[in-house]
């Protein structure tokens, strides 16, 4: 079921509500074609920043917001989110959503969010893409690495992101960012062993050469995307929070990960019969990406996947870490909170085969 339609997003969730009139207020005054009265609905997805489905009898509206608590300094930037989806839509072919109006004000609803335009269309959450015939799930794999593909072909200086992040230096930046936190976090997280020899394995074994950086997603997986409701076609990509300059290529592993996981939390292909589901083989998938960036391909993949596999693990050890504060109380939440040592260890045989 799409989770962008009002038939699957449900009531506020213990924690997460807020003055629903004041919000109506505020978007009165400042967004234009605006017309109370005002229903809000929390969605069972938007693990790190919480997402609402805001309705009225004329139009319906996404709202993204921070979570409340304690946070970490760089995390959950809902300022840069609207930014970049703002920069690709007016300046590139990237299919995102329309960003409306931005409020950096925690007086409105208690933390900083913005609306952006409700996109009408399927989500899935399952890659084998089981709701789908067998003949057209080629089709949606195509849209899906065309449309990172596009995102990574983007200068970032043409749609006015050449400030978005440090353009050198991504791998390292993230290998530090995810290490600082995980160490900020041990003593509410507790200790992994596997994450801490990626640790010191992974800054030893660098690319020398970096690409050209590109603007980045950070978390481009088949459920954050909006496909078309009939047609094979991405219409959006969805939750921005991670995106900064960087390296197209850890981008592009991260979302290769589907052919290598199948875990509680995150439904994936490995061990599944590709051929029989009708889908590409990842030998194939990485082709198609290749093709459609220009390039012959993509270098120290493997490297690329064993650090992506590291970072996943460092994400859900910062989402076990505000589930122990209670700043994160989702079901889904506890389960990525639980997969921590499965994907470092993964991880970290990964660099023992490299």
């Amino acid at each position: 079921m799409n989770s962008l339609m009002p038939s699957a997003v449900h009531a506020f969730r213990a924690g997460f509500e807020f003055d629903v009139a004041r919000l109506e207020g505020w978007l009165a005054a400042r967004l234009p074609g605006f017309l109370g009265p005002l229903r809000v609905q929390q969605f069972p997805g938007g693990q790190s920043n919480p997402t609402y489905l805001l309705q009225t009898s004329q139009r319906q509206y996404v709202l993204r917001r921070k979570p409340a608590g304690v946070l970490l300094p760089s995390a959950h930037a809902i300022d840069r989110e609207f930014r970049v989806m703002r920069a690709l839509g007016q300046g590139s072919d990237v299919p995102v959503a329309e960003v409306l109006v931005l409020c950096e004000d925690p007086e409105v609803i208690g933390t900083a969010f913005y609306v952006m335009a409700h996109v009408e269309g399927r989500i899935f959450w399952d890659p084998a893409l089981p709701e789908v015939p067998i003949a057209q799930r080629a089709a949606i794999f195509r849209s899906m690495v065309d449309a990172l593909a596009a995102l990574h072909r983007v200068s970032p200086a043409a749609v006015g992101l050449g400030d978005f992040g440090r353009p050198e230096g991504y791998v390292s930046r993230q290998l530090g960012r995810w290490s600082k936190q995980y160490a900020g976090d041990q003593e509410v997280a507790g200790r992994v062993p596997a994450m801490e020899r990626l640790i010191e394995w992974l800054p030893q074994h660098l690319p020398v050469v970096e690409p050209p950086a590109a603007v980045v997603h950070g978390d481009y997986r088949i459920d954050n995307l909006v496909f078309d409701p009939e047609a094979s076609r991405v219409r959006a990509i969805l939750d921005w929070e991670l995106s900064t300059l960087g390296d197209p290529f850890a981008d592009f592993a991260y979302h290769l990960m589907m052919y290598r996981l199948n875990i509680e939390s995150i439904a994936g292909l490995e061990g599944r019969d590709l051929a029989a589901l009708g889908l590409p083989a990842e030998s194939e998938y990485v082709a198609w990406y290749c093709e459609r960036r220009g390039i012959a391909e993509v270098p120290h993949l493997d490297f690329y996947l064993t650090f992506c596999l590291f970072r996943l693990a460092g994400i859900f050890h910062g989402i076990r870490a505000r589930v122990v504060r209670g700043t994160a109380a989702s079901a889904q939440a506890c389960k990525y909170a639980a997969e921590v040592e499965k994907l470092a260890e993964l991880g970290w045989r990964k660099a023992q085969g490299i």
